[in-house]
């Protein structure tokens, strides 16, 4: 992936936390596979129960990463949020954005960590919540990842043995139909 690419998918996602704090929501695990430095597109968690169904959630991110062929992958997470709808202890800083670059091959580990301020107040209460970005560590290659993000990349890079004419067609529409929000690229969309 260039530096291009790179920079986008961070601006966009520090730009979908924010969103998503200012609408009061907990920022949702997003996956963004590519093929050949080209975005596939975003597949936005769905609605998970608290526990086991919020892991397998997770980690069924992959599917269309696995479809698609993907040779690496973005996937991007807030530390607070995967540790308490997965039920695991909170590990490293928080809150943070947690973004992972993956192949094949590895992963490379980038946090975000931010401090919330609220924002104006007004006669109807408090403003809403806004991330204040602070000093982030550099790059961290191998670092660790909660077990569902891991089984996550994992599994999108272990091709999908579906017996369809078009296996990266029904693994959207399944998705979909699972409540994953996906948004595909115009290269992509089916």
């Amino acid at each position: 992936m260039d530096t291009q690419t790179w920079d986008a998918l961070v601006a966009s996602m520090k730009n979908a936390y924010a969103a998503d704090l200012a609408q009061g929501r907990a920022p949702r695990p997003v996956i963004m596979p590519l093929v050949r430095g080209e975005l596939v597109g975003l597949i936005r968690l769905r609605p998970a129960e608290v526990g086991q169904d919020a892991v397998t959630a997770i980690v069924e991110l992959s599917n269309v990463a696995a479809a698609a062929g993907a040779d690496e992958v973005v996937l991007a997470w807030d530390t607070q949020n995967v540790a308490a709808e997965c039920g695991l202890p909170v590990v490293g800083p928080a809150p943070c954005l947690n973004l992972v670059h993956a192949t094949k091959d590895g992963h490379v580990l980038h946090q975000l960590p931010c401090a919330y301020e609220s924002g104006d107040s007004s006669p109807e209460g408090p403003g809403p919540v806004e991330p204040r970005w602070l000093s982030a560590p550099g790059p961290q290659p191998g670092g660790e990842l909660a077990p569902p993000v891991q089984a996550a990349l994992t599994y999108s890079f272990t091709p999908l043995d579906l017996d369809h004419p078009s296996p990266f067609g029904v693994t959207v529409l399944l998705m979909e139909d699972d409540g994953y929000a996906v948004h595909l690229t115009d290269t992509f969309a089916l």
